[in-house]
């Protein structure tokens, strides 16, 4: 966010604002050129809206298909399946707010849309950050759990991930409470917009913390909680399953699952190292600058970092598709048409015939059936 400076006291403090800082005289907000650059400049209003287009494009129906295929088409419900769909239900959540991102960036950063419906896109937009975040790392720690523990009773897995899941919800409900608390948007009279979650209004700039204390707070406790406490289980998450998977190299099956578990591991990486590490370092970076006033030359890459950040929704398809052998025949099976009687048929002939290939044996399609020997 930028910040605005919401001074009374003239000129004596205008050498005291410095980058992205503007101020407010008889009720007018104004900012500085520098951040006026910054709101009209290509990055922010061509871009940005492209990036959330694409994300729109990919991540809408890629994400509506895979929870129509973990509802409806996954028969054998498991803890993954669980943690996938909660996932998908959050980027979907998101997504359905995209276009009225797309079309603010497109307005050259005007909001026209209202304080409510500004609160909600922000509370969507960290929300889905941080569920994201956390349903990953749940997906990590069960990826592990199945390989050390292969025997471990299903039913009693699949509550833990339900009662799971609902605390994740209630948890991030309560957690973007603050976001409605405040004020997002900001009505700047030198370009005539008005800005949604661009803009801190700061009333003075000697001491700026009171206007920015619940945003500082916030974003340091989530920053701590939610992002580097999940980030540290999912690495050591994953090293304990490969430390598994090698302690297990004399089963001919463990190739196969290493290498599963190698390209799920670099999949998650990616979507950390793209959507969730630059972005929450640079919240951290931002707010602890901005509660002292203190210019952030970064700024450009911060909001980048942020418009990024909603790229996991595009990712997370991925991720379904390298953990659950299940939904990619699902997903293989609803792209052409094919219903479950349809797929249990198909698979009572493979196994029929892959019997009576080790058996030397012929098996007949109808009822009666007659066996020869070669």
């Amino acid at each position: 966010m930028l910040m605005c400076d919401n001074l009374h006291t003239g000129l004596a403090s205008k050498d005291k604002a410095r980058g992205v800082v503007g101020r407010e005289q008889k009720g007018i907000i104004t900012v500085d050129p520098s951040t006026a650059d910054i709101l009209k400049s290509k990055l922010t209003t061509v871009i940005f809206p492209i990036i959330y287009i694409i994300v729109f494009a990919v991540g809408l129906p890629t994400n509506m298909m895979a929870l129509w295929v973990f509802i409806f088409r996954t028969k054998k419900k498991h803890p993954a399946a669980i943690y996938m769909a909660n996932l998908a239900l959050s980027d979907i959540l998101f997504v359905v707010c995209i276009p009225l991102k797309i079309a603010y960036h497109f307005k050259e950063n005007n909001w026209t849309y209202g304080e409510g419906l500004c609160k909600v896109l922000v509370g969507f937009f960290y929300g889905n950050m941080y569920c994201s975040i956390l349903f990953i790392t749940c997906l990590s720690v069960q990826r592990y759990w199945v390989i050390a523990h292969p025997l471990s009773e299903q039913r009693k897995n699949n509550q833990i991930a339900t009662g799971v899941c609902i605390a994740i919800w209630i948890f991030i409900w309560l957690s973007t409470t603050p976001l409605y608390m405040y004020k997002q948007t900001a009505h700047i009279n030198n370009l005539n917009i008005t800005t949604c979650h661009d803009v801190n209004i700061i009333h003075n700039i000697e001491d700026p913390f009171p206007d920015v204390k619940h945003a500082f707070i916030y974003f340091m406790f989530m920053g701590g909680f939610v992002f580097l406490v999940p980030t540290l289980i999912s690495i050591v998450a994953y090293a304990c399953l490969l430390k598994t998977l090698a302690g297990s190299m004399g089963d001919n099956s463990v190739g196969k699952s290493r290498n599963k578990a190698v390209v799920l591991i670099i999949t998650v990486l990616v979507t950390f190292l793209i959507c969730f590490i630059p972005s929450n370092i640079m919240l951290l970076i931002h707010y602890y600058l901005l509660k002292d006033g203190n210019l952030n030359n970064a700024y450009g890459f911060y909001i980048t970092t942020l418009c990024l950040s909603s790229l996991n929704s595009c990712l997370d398809p991925f991720i379904y598709y390298f953990v659950s052998e299940d939904f990619r025949d699902n997903v293989r099976n609803t792209l052409l048409c094919r219903s479950n009687r349809t797929v249990d048929r198909m698979k009572v002939s493979f196994n029929s015939l892959k019997y009576s290939k080790k058996t030397n044996t012929y098996t007949s399609d109808n009822s009666n059936t007659q066996t020869s020997n070669c």
